[in-house]
């Protein structure tokens, strides 16, 4: 199977990046390498990007898309939480971009192999790396009920939590829950049928859930955003495209505390806590994608994309 993705938000990704001919770059969710290409199409022979992604065919599928510009890029099988290690090893301190596309690619979810989909009967795997050894099986047939709900509430969004982490329980008593198919028939029957017929896939929130949980994609997000943003040189930007509220609420946040990190009491007359703000949010409000880019790519409904810019030196 092809590994495929629509790049999502992406001219207003590379316009709010200011690509700089000579610097450096970093893709740090790689995918099929549909932003990174636009990056290194700006390159100069001096430029150069740093490709990141977790996932195995993600890479492959890169390196093939990416070839013409093999003189400018690197491409390295990681985490982005990794990204300050990464850099290091290649001697490099501070970048000018950083590009975070959060999204699932379309290959990851069409694939069955994969296990994200509840769409056909497939293995409960959902990793993004597979040399993990812990799946979403392991984590349906592991996990408390308590822990169950707690996911597809708060991950998941869902307000049938409490009733489909009862039903996953009580079906795994009998057996294992081994498959795709086997979990959405179990989500179902906890779904009232009049909320199934006029609401979306009945088990599209507690899949999305899982795979939050299963790859701690919350996690890694809030423990390296701001190491990201102190890698970036003085007035280098990083763009983060969301897909879910959760993590659009994390990089928000973050970047709000990045631009004024400030603890003193809003009554000091000077701040005396000694925190200097990093930079400045570029994008008051998230970028929403167009009308025209939903229609041609529907899974780009929910995309926000959000940037920072690091301070210059003499905006100190």
């Amino acid at each position: 199977m092809e590994f495929k993705h629509k790049s999502v938000l992406l001219k207003e990704t590379i316009e709010h990046l200011n690509i700089k001919p000579e610097g450096i770059y970093v893709d740090g969710t790689l995918g099929g390498g549909g932003h990174a290409y636009e990056v290194c199409k700006r390159l100069s022979q001096r430029g150069r990007l740093i490709g990141i992604d977790q996932d195995e065919d993600a890479v492959k599928a890169a390196n093939r898309r990416l070839s013409e510009f093999e003189d400018k890029i690197q491409i390295v099988r990681s985490n982005y939480h990794q990204m300050r290690e990464i850099l290091t090893e290649r001697g490099i301190c501070q970048v000018e971009g950083i590009v975070l596309d959060l999204g699932v690619s379309s290959y990851q979810l069409d694939d069955p192999q994969r296990g994200f989909t509840y769409r056909v009967d497939a293995p409960l795997d959902m990793r993004m790396d597979n040399r993990k050894r812990f799946t979403a099986k392991d984590l349906v047939n592991t996990y408390s009920e308590m822990e169950l709900y707690r996911i597809i509430r708060d991950y998941g969004e869902d307000k049938f939590a409490k009733n489909i982490a009862k039903h996953i329980v009580a079906a795994r008593a009998g057996k294992e829950i081994e498959t795709t198919g086997e979990l959405t028939e179990v989500i179902k029957a906890a779904i009232p049928a009049k909320i199934r017929m006029n609401g979306g896939h009945p088990a599209k929130r507690t899949f999305q859930a899982i795979r939050i949980e299963l790859n701690q994609e919350l996690e890694v997000l809030q423990d390296s955003l701001e190491d990201m943003i102190d890698l970036l040189s003085p007035g280098g930007r990083i763009c983060i495209i969301t897909f879910h509220s959760l993590e659009d609420r994390i990089v928000k946040n973050i970047f709000k505390k990045s631009e004024n990190p400030c603890t003193c009491p809003s009554d000091f007359p000077v701040c005396v806590c000694g925190k200097k703000p990093m930079g400045k949010t570029v994008t008051r409000k998230p970028i929403l994608p167009s009308e025209e880019e939903i229609a041609y790519n529907s899974r780009s409904k929910s995309a926000k994309l959000r940037v920072f810019e690091k301070k210059t030196v003499d905006a100190e």
